[in-house]
């Protein structure tokens, strides 16, 4: 799925401010700081995952880039955001929780997508349901087997 997504937003990344949801291992943030994203923030609730995504983070920022993890629920912690704006955004959160929908809606209120940023949501493309949000189209949908991408913009 890194492959695919990085694919699409090849020319986008450089110079760019990324949003990283429900972080993970952060293997998304540290591929766009290695492409040139000047910022890159994550959201991850899991202690030991922020502490490796930080670890692997240092290790590919240069001194002109800057990185931060914020370990806490991804719904909440974009309240820390409110001011600022992200040319990309990704938010893979497992596929089974009830996130969707709540941190979309987050994302559209408080304006954290910059006027030609644009999000991608991975979801499993069986159990999938649009979320439809005031503010923000869905624009795209990719499939790989059972992954998806739906890309947003506004």
């Amino acid at each position: 799925m890194r492959e695919a997504l990085f694919n699409i937003w090849q020319g986008q990344i450089a110079d760019c401010y990324w949003l990283d949801i429900c972080a993970g291992n952060g293997s998304m943030g540290a591929e766009a700081l290695c492409r040139g994203a000047i910022k890159v923030v994550g959201i991850e609730s899991n202690l030991r995952a922020c502490s490796i995504i930080k670890q692997n983070w240092q290790k590919v920022a240069t001194e002109a880039q800057k990185f931060r993890v914020i370990r806490g629920d991804a719904i909440a912690k974009l309240n820390v955001l409110k001011n600022q704006k992200f040319n990309l955004i990704y938010f893979d959160p497992p596929y089974d929780s009830d996130l969707y929908e709540p941190i979309i809606n987050a994302i559209a209120n408080l304006e954290l997508l910059s006027p030609e940023g644009e999000m991608a949501v991975e979801h499993n493309p069986h159990r999938w349901q649009a979320i439809e949000v005031e503010g923000l189209e869905i624009y795209k949908q990719k499939s790989y087997g059972n992954t998806a991408l739906t890309f947003y913009r506004l």
